[in-house]
């Protein structure tokens, strides 16, 4: 999967799931602040994530998240992980 298919089903996740417009989710986007996603939404994202990638997270690498950019970063390494 290429960085850009990884973003653009993040988001979509962020659009279908938390109600986000498309225009809002760019690479540069933080979570919290930008997007106004809470602790609860993080674990829904955490979730998809696993999803995603049929791997599971670490909580360190899911707290380091800041932006949309951070985690198709994050979703990248994991799925290089498993090639």
């Amino acid at each position: 999967m290429t960085r850009d298919e990884i973003y653009a089903q993040i988001r979509n996740a962020l659009v279908t799931n938390f109600e986000i417009p498309e225009e809002r989710v760019t690479l540069d986007a933080r979570l919290m602040d930008d997007l106004e996603l809470d602790s609860i939404d993080a674990i829904d994202m955490a979730v998809h994530i696993q999803e995603m990638t049929n791997a599971r997270v670490d909580e360190d690498a899911l707290r380091k998240l800041r932006t949309v950019g951070d985690t198709v970063d994050l979703v990248a390494a994991l799925l290089a992980k498993k090639s």
